[in-house]
């Protein structure tokens, strides 16, 4: 019987008999770059930790447990990950992706994978016409749900169809839901991109990024590039993000209440001109995230009035920080247009409804009334 999702969060395949690692409770760190033979075929099953090791590969069957799929990749950050996915497409292949993605991710794509011949369309998946673009060479369909920043809601199991009709793979970025939330491979997506600096680690202290996969040859492929391009998560971070997924439920509880009562907070203040949470029952994209998720998260986007506003609100903060990243236990406020998406032409940002007057937050497990205690205070002081 399937047990459930924090259960998995700290155990796999145990049972009372299973005394592996001496009994340790935490699991070892194995911080060695390579391994001892007894002769020749007489492998422990481990030959170099750039190509497995011990702490990789039980981090690896956490989350592809938690994602439902048959296998996961940990490399050493979110943009390693899709950095090795882009190596699955070869010259004049095209893919689909939204157009309001991290910026990390736009850059790596207009500036690397473009350069190595891959064709991009990017496109609203919430709205636009998908198979209109779709063309001869298209390999993939790649977007985030919710996106970021702008919170953006599309439908998996209606693109996944498309994707499929025409011998496409479907690739969602599920970063900001965690598979705690949203499970994309049981909705039909081929391949789930987290980076695990997030939610997933969730103490704001290492990098990581991870792919999941149910597709058998999609799993060969990228076991063969992980090992030949060497990006694989190093031993000692492994061993923190299974430290912090140990806590991913209760820290994802915590933190989306939070966010749900700060977004309600914000809907009233004269200040703020827009709030996107897809926990709001008036967000457009709500009724589908009811349907395929479990939860909304923690991440919300939300504009002021006017620039000089939201420059005022991050010189004042103090408990919550301004700083570039999410998912942890601390509240970050972000300025997309200078950080997150400083890269992504003026343009485009402002087609995707990024302007100077948009700020993110990642709201952590901090009391709520506290959080909204301090913004009231910034609100009021605002010149």
């Amino acid at each position: 019987m399937k047990k459930g999702i924090n259960t998995r969060c700290l155990h796999i395949d145990e049972n009372e008999e299973n005394f592996e690692n001496y009994g340790s409770i935490s699991y070892p760190i194995y911080q060695t770059a390579t391994y001892a033979h007894q002769g020749i075929g007489k492998s422990t099953g481990y030959d170099y930790t750039r190509l497995q090791n011990p702490t990789r590969n039980q981090l690896e069957k956490v989350v592809a447990n938690l994602e439902e799929g048959l296998d996961a990749f940990a490399l050493s950050s979110g943009m390693a990950a899709i950095t090795l996915l882009m190596e699955l497409f070869k010259p004049n292949d095209h893919l689909i992706v939204e157009s309001d993605l991290y910026g990390g991710s736009i850059r790596l794509f207009d500036n690397i994978s473009k350069k190595n011949g891959i064709d991009f369309t990017y496109l609203d998946c919430t709205t636009d016409d998908i198979e209109k673009h779709i063309k001869e060479n298209t390999k993939a369909i790649y977007i985030e749900t919710p996106t970021n920043p702008m919170m953006n809601v599309s439908d998996i199991n209606k693109i996944s169809k498309i994707a499929k009709k025409h011998n496409c793979i479907l690739i969602v970025d599920n970063t900001f839901l965690t598979p705690y939330f949203q499970n994309p491979l049981n909705l039909g997506a081929d391949v789930v991109v987290h980076s695990g600096t997030k939610f997933l680690g969730g103490h704001n202290d290492t990098l990581a990024g991870f792919l999941v996969t149910n597709n058998e040859e999609i799993q060969e492929k990228l076991r063969f590039l992980i090992k030949t391009t060497g990006a694989g998560l190093a031993p000692f971070d492994c061993w923190l993000i299974l430290r912090g997924i140990k806590t991913l439920g209760i820290r994802m509880e915590k933190s989306q209440q939070n966010a749900i009562d700060i977004a309600n907070f914000l809907k009233e203040q004269d200040v703020v001109t827009d709030v996107f949470y897809p926990g709001l029952p008036e967000h457009k994209g709500y009724d589908i995230i009811k349907k395929q998720a479990r939860g909304f998260g923690a991440m919300l986007t939300f504009n002021v009035d006017s620039k000089e506003h939201a420059y005022e609100i991050l010189e004042k903060v103090r408990m919550i920080k301004f700083a570039e990243s999410l998912g942890g236990v601390e509240t970050l406020i972000t300025y997309p247009t200078t950080q997150t998406h400083a890269d992504v032409p003026e343009e485009k940002r402002l087609k995707n409804g990024i302007t100077p007057r948009t700020l993110r937050l990642s709201v952590g497990i901090e009391d709520s009334k506290d959080l909204i205690d301090e913004l009231k205070n910034v609100f009021k002081s605002l010149s």
